[in-house]
């Protein structure tokens, strides 16, 4: 009886350590827009100069397709913007773009783009920027200019 107890615990633990093997490549690849996917740290813009709006928050993310499509989100803290960007490269734009945290209304982005490593943040740390100009549809002829920083996780580039 001890024999086939201790068989039975050699093929648990064999069975234990064959079901953890991860098995070929891990790697479970990446989506069409990371390259331009992450939380910003955005200041806005009228066209004259001025500053409308202090840092907040926006975020930018694959679509549930990902076909190149990507998901521009002011997180209802500017415009109360989530629509479908368009995407090359790492440049992004979208025409009278369905917004569908403001019902009825679309956006226009234009000039979106993400330069890599090209950002200083507030805390003095290298980042990814991005520039987008975004007009809303219940304000026509007003384009705003957005541009900011990839956020870092650091607590002295936090706003």
């Amino acid at each position: 009886m001890k024999y086939i107890k201790n068989i039975a615990i050699s093929l648990a633990t064999l069975v234990w350590f064959v079901s953890c093997d991860e098995g070929g490549d891990p790697d479970p690849g990446g989506t069409s827009t990371e390259q331009l996917a992450g939380d910003w740290y955005v200041e806005t813009y009228l066209a004259d100069g001025t500053k409308a709006q202090d840092y907040a928050l926006w975020s930018t993310y694959n679509t549930a397709a990902n076909d190149g499509t990507l998901w521009v989100d002011d997180q209802n803290h500017t415009f109360g913007l989530k629509a479908k960007a368009q995407t090359s490269g790492l440049a992004f734009s979208a025409s009278n773009a369905e917004n569908i945290n403001n019902e009825g209304t679309t956006v226009t982005i234009t000039d979106g783009e993400v330069l890599k490593g090209v950002a200083t943040t507030s805390g003095g740390n290298v980042s990814d920027s991005i520039y987008l100009k975004v007009e809303v549809s219940n304000s026509p002829g007003t384009v705003y200019e957005v541009r900011g920083y990839k956020r870092t996780g650091f607590a002295e580039d936090e706003h």
